[in-house]
This record gives structure tokens, sequence and C-alpha cells, in this order.
């Protein structure tokens, strides 16, 4: 299964910068074009804390739509969700593992997205794309959203 990875160091301890990623995404979640949650876009996010939470968005005709499962709640260490855009059948699905290193002032926040080599290539969500191609616009998007939570972590 390949993966995308991508890391930035913040300005904040392990608790703090998992603190803000799980309770604050709404901040600092920034919607793509690409690699929009449903057609009607993302909504507003919000993770269900602990094991056996969820992330969910709420759109702005008030519907929830889960994009994802909890599979690791381990606050200022890691966190691993399942995800799912809505154009996705119900066997299709995605997984994010974020890890939050503590390096001496700093934490180094890696996510790594795996999973998409299962979505074909002409899959809505893919645009077309051959995989390394798409791959490479996730890490771009993962990229501008480290830098929106470091943002709001106030760096």
């Amino acid at each position: 299964m390949s993966a995308v990875v991508v890391s930035l160091r913040v300005k904040a301890t392990p608790q703090e910068a998992f603190d803000v990623f799980t309770q604050e995404i709404a901040a600092w979640w920034r919607p793509s074009g690409l690699f929009q949650l449903t057609p009607r876009g993302d909504g507003e996010l919000r993770f269900e804390p602990g094991e056996t939470g969820r992330l969910v968005t709420t759109l702005p005709n008030g519907k929830d739509f889960e994009i994802g499962r909890v599979t690791i709640w381990a606050p200022g260490e890691r966190l691993a969700f399942t995800w799912r855009q809505a154009t996705f059948t119900p066997d299709q699905v995605t997984h994010v593992d974020v890890r939050f290193e503590a390096l001496e002032q700093q934490t180094r926040v890696t996510v790594e997205h795996r999973g998409w080599d299962a979505i074909p290539e002409d899959h809505a969500a893919r645009h077309g794309f051959p995989l390394a191609a798409t791959q490479m616009r996730l890490a771009e998007h993962w990229r501008a959203l480290l830098a929106a939570l470091n943002e709001t972590l106030g760096a």
C-alpha cells in the first residue's frame, strides 16, 4: 500500500499540537477543490474523541457526513482514523495516521495518508490522475493543512 507522508515542525508541545489538531480542526481545515469531502463541499469538521470516536463534517444543510472512524487515539502521541469521501463506495477507504513527536521546544507533526492505490484512477476523487500525480497533489494539500495548523497554534 503506497502512502503520502508529510511532516512539519510546529512551536507547541505534542499535547498542544494533538489538542488543536483534534479539538480545533474546524479552525485550521482548508478545503481543496481536488479533494472535496462531499459534492457539496467540506462543511465543518469535528472529531468525536476517543478510540470509538469519528471524524464527522456538518454540511451547510445541517446534515452530518461521517468521514471516518478513529482507530488510534493516543493524546500527545498518535491519532489514526479511516478516511472516506462521499463518492467512495462502502468498500473504498483510505487511512490517515498522525504522529506527534517532541523535538526540543517544538513538535514534529507527521501525517501519513495511505490507501489511494485502492481508489481507481477513473474515480471522481482521483480526477483521472495516475497514482503518482494524485499522491503529489494530496501531499500539497496536507502541507497546506499542516501550515494552517501551525498558524492556528500561533506560530
